[in-house]
């Protein structure tokens, strides 16, 4: 008798609604960011003739380079690191910093070039980083870095470019 209250108990438990079921509604890809029109728009097609496979699958449909692939990650020269897209300057190369997570990463963005919105696609609250000028996915941007921000910009190293300081 003991046995069969303790398991109703835990069966009433794992059935109650919990915070994390509220978020599903988040996941459906209907966002702010799908609504908003950017200065630079392209069709699905135009934007693979334009972007390499991977470049496209990140960019357009919001996926993730493999860490520690990106030729950009060790990259310490001065400079300013655009959207490979519409070019867009992005992140200037003294706020970069070594994270250690396999993506360049950087504590601060170039003010009003990067566009923001929440993703809940891995179970969890992420804030999504885009380019505002032609809404590509970038990355995402964490409160876990260096100080004078604490932020971490964690960047696909495949949506950038990077273009050096003239001397």
């Amino acid at each position: 008798m003991l046995k069969n209250i303790a398991l109703l108990f835990v069966l009433l438990l794992t059935g109650c609604k919990g915070n994390s079921q509220e978020k599903k509604e988040m996941s459906t890809e209907t966002s702010e960011l799908k609504e908003q029109v950017f200065s630079v728009t392209k069709t699905d097609a135009e934007w693979q003739e334009q972007l390499t496979p991977e470049q496209y699958y990140v960019l357009r449909k919001a996926a993730t380079e493999n860490p520690f692939t990106s030729e950009l990650l060790e990259n310490k020269k001065k400079g300013v690191y655009v959207c490979i897209a519409c070019e867009t300057p992005l992140f200037e190369s003294n706020t970069k910093f070594k994270s250690g997570t396999g993506w360049p990463s950087f504590y601060k963005e170039i003010e009003g070039n990067v566009a923001y919105d929440v993703d809940y696609k891995v179970g969890y609250k992420r804030t999504e980083e885009h380019c505002a000028t032609c809404g590509g996915h970038l990355g995402h941007v964490f409160e876990d870095g260096p100080e004078p921000t604490g932020e971490r910009h964690c960047i696909n190293g495949v949506a950038l470019k990077f273009v050096p300081s003239k001397k």
